[in-house]
């Protein structure tokens, strides 16, 4: 499922997915349900990851919509953006991710008071975005 979702086989990722219980009797995990959600929000079928997340056989976590909300992000859905943000808070109150795709999609649609009420939140609650890093190791030094 990892691998269709990288190279965007739909199709092929649904009859896996599929088969997977069917010819193969395994039980998808969490773990299959996120890679399908984030297979179609890749495949900007937003509708349909959202439908697997309303109808997966267990109560989405904070993850499940983490991966729904940064599909929406990329696709620049605001609407719904916000609507999932809402689900991500309620099971992650202080997701600095949650807070700064919101904030970042508000900002691109020109929603300033948005993006600006979003981040005041963010300050009263004392909610920060860890700066990313990265380092690289040069043989002999």
């Amino acid at each position: 499922l990892s691998g269709c979702s990288h190279a965007g086989l739909v199709d092929d990722a649904w009859y896996c997915f599929a088969s997977m219980y069917r010819d193969h009797g395994i039980t998808p995990t969490v773990e299959h349900y996120m890679c399908l959600i984030d297979l179609l929000g890749r495949a900007g079928q937003l509708d349909e990851a959202g439908n697997v997340v309303k109808n997966m056989p267990f109560e989405p976590n904070a993850t499940a919509w983490m991966t729904l909300l940064a599909s929406y992000s990329v696709h620049r859905n605001v609407e719904q953006t916000a609507h999932v943000a809402e689900h991500v808070l309620e099971l992650d109150p202080i997701s600095a991710a949650a807070f700064v795709l919101l904030s970042n999609i508000y900002a691109a649609a020109g929603l300033w008071d948005d993006a600006s009420r979003v981040r005041k939140v963010m300050e009263i609650k004392d909610v920060m975005k860890e700066p990313g890093c990265s380092c690289i190791e040069v043989v002999g030094y």
